[in-house]
């Protein structure tokens, strides 16, 4: 049986030989995605399209309960659209792709296939917002957008992702403002309390800001790699867009005035987060917040008497959970092993030796600790598991995220810090985009943000030595 468990999950590369050739066996066998016939496109199998299901229903009730209503806007957007608001156009240029005929007949204006909707939503309420009455306007949609990346790959670059895409205009900036800064909040919760994952929050500089966005705050991830990950960004664009597609409407003074505008969204690519920060050499580990299964039940010895009528008694008994039972005729052994592949939470076995004691073994994914439990016990130890093992994949996370945290008072400790390992570095930096250059150009490493919560590590800029404005978190990104 050992032996037919290992055979079962060695084609994973360990992730200290090789993160990201382990990242891919990983995506693979559990059967999160597989490759299509279009380059850079991916197919969702179910285990993916379940765990994109249940954190979409999370968002989904998270969004509704700030008042955001779902709609649906268009798929293409006319050029003429697209050129309205200039950077955005220009900022999205290289990833668009183009729509030039429609049947046989050629069209007589290219049509883009939305890399992103600020354009439609934009054309939408300048027709369909009047008085300051119709204000707020807090929308969201599910949908996916299509963007031509030059490298893809699984959850994290691909050339169409699915993801939500919220869209507000209000009264005032301040109005504005503080939805932006709500979402990401929003966002900061979600990934802590239902992935387990402990985010820095922050704003990003202008040189990595949003095409088109007075200020992006963002939500940074780090991976076990030590790599960053944006797993979630919030936009404040004032009243630009408002002035390029003429979003007005009759004030409360009988004056007519432009709407102030947000956007935010998250992808698919929080489940690559997902992946990368819980998963082990043996495959991924769920969340159990967020995990389709929950707990699945092996019988062994299925066919002996009795095993099989238990192991379903036990499903009925633990109802309030996502439950399912691996009747198949295949070994134990490799049953273990795809639900280790998995990564669902908890395992139950249950066997003829243990119906005569009364009692069944628990098995934690993370831990892959055993505890054996009287059978009537089940539901209640089940979900104090649960929860338990929930609690610590998020301590262990935000372990991690505080050992690979460095600081670096001079450019010297700044180049020392990136040399051989990978995590987030806290530097000043005196706002000068030529700095950022630098940095990037001689280290490789990019702003993640410049986080809400300010230290002053030393008065000068970790680049050219002139006083500092502000803290920055530095790092390698995905």
């Amino acid at each position: 049986m050992a032996d037919q468990q290992k055979k079962f999950v060695e084609s994973i590369t360990p992730r200290d030989q090789d993160f990201t050739q382990w990242y891919t066996d990983v995506c693979i066998r559990a059967n999160l995605i597989a490759y299509s016939n279009i380059k850079g496109f991916m197919v969702i199998k179910p285990n993916g399209y379940a765990l994109w299901e249940n954190i979409q229903k999370n968002l989904d009730d998270r969004f509704k309960a700030t008042g955001v209503q779902n709609v649906y806007m268009p798929m293409l957007i006319p050029e003429n659209l697209m050129k309205k608001e200039g950077e955005l156009v220009n900022g999205f240029a290289p990833e668009v792709a183009w729509v030039t005929s429609g049947g046989t007949e050629p069209l007589t204006e290219r049509l883009c296939v939305r890399p992103t909707s600020e354009t439609l939503f934009s054309d939408f309420y300048s027709q369909d917002v009047h008085s300051y009455r119709d204000l707020p306007r807090l929308y969201n949609q599910w949908c996916s957008v299509v963007r031509w990346e030059k490298e893809t790959r699984p959850f994290l670059r691909s050339r169409e992702f699915l993801w939500q895409e919220g869209h507000t205009i209000h009264e005032t900036a301040e109005e504005a403002e503080e939805r932006t800064q709500q979402m990401l909040d929003v966002y900061a919760d979600f990934l802590s309390e239902e992935l387990a994952i402990p985010v820095i929050k922050g704003r990003k500089t202008d040189k990595e800001k949003f095409a088109g966005a007075e200020a992006t705050y963002t939500v940074e991830a780090l991976m076990h790699d030590g790599r960053a990950l944006q797993s979630g960004t919030s936009h404040y664009f004032g009243d630009k867009f408002a002035r390029a597609y003429d979003i007005k409407f009759t004030g409360r003074d009988n004056k007519m005035s432009y709407v102030y505008q947000t956007s935010w969204g998250m992808t698919t690519r929080v489940i690559g987060a997902l992946i990368m920060v819980h998963g082990d050499d043996d495959g991924i580990v769920l969340p159990p917040h967020i995990a389709p299964t929950q707990v699945v039940i092996i019988p062994i010895q299925q066919r002996k008497e009795g095993v099989l009528d238990k192991a379903h008694e036990i499903a009925k008994a633990l109802k309030d959970y996502r439950v399912k039972i691996d009747d198949t005729d295949r070994s134990p052994g490799f049953k273990f092993a795809e639900q280790e592949i998995n990564g669902i939470p908890i395992r139950i076995e249950i066997g003829p030796k243990d119906l005569e004691v009364g009692k069944a073994v628990i098995c934690r994914r993370d831990t892959r600790e055993k505890i054996e439990v009287p059978i009537g016990e089940l539901p209640v130890r089940v979900g104090e598991e649960l929860e338990r093992m929930q609690k610590e994949m998020l301590e262990r996370a935000k372990e991690h995220l505080r050992t690979h945290t460095f600081e670096a008072h001079s450019r010297e400790e700044f180049e020392e810090e990136f040399k051989d390992t990978n995590g987030f570095v806290k530097a000043m930096w005196c706002g000068d985009q030529a700095c950022e250059d630098k940095i990037k150009e001689e280290y490789g490493v990019t702003s993640r943000c410049i986080p809400f919560e300010q230290e002053n590590l030393s008065g000068t800029c970790v680049c050219c030595g002139r006083p500092a404005k502000k803290m920055v978190c530095w790092g390698r990104a995905y």
